[in-house]
């Protein structure tokens, strides 16, 4: 697993920013469902590169799939990663999956 390093911090950083654009959305409202303390991208990334410490980039993109999901309204109930006896558990990663074909035949 690569670390998070100044690099990658960055180039998140723009990819952060490109989505948020993508998907009409701020920085106020990733703080919201990140529970982040500022709006602020540091304060964000500080939340973001946690999770990536705690669960690497998997979690990471599991993080963020869940904060899209929860913008076009798709609540989940359950933390970030856990599924429930009747939920697919590995819906997340097919929905990432997915994404990612359709962002390399763009």
């Amino acid at each position: 697993m690569s670390g998070w390093t100044p690099e990658f911090e960055a180039d998140f950083t723009l990819l952060l920013k490109d989505w948020l654009k993508q998907q009409g959305r701020t920085q106020a409202d990733l703080r919201r469902n990140l529970r982040a303390v500022s709006t602020r991208m540091p304060a964000l990334l500080e939340v973001l590169e946690r999770e990536h410490n705690m669960r690497g980039l998997a979690g990471l993109a599991d993080r963020l799939c869940s904060v899209e999901a929860e913008w076009h309204g798709q609540p989940s109930s359950e933390p970030a990663g856990v599924a429930t006896a009747d939920e697919d558990p590995f819906g997340q990663l097919d929905l990432l999956l997915q994404e990612i074909r359709d962002d390399c035949t763009d």
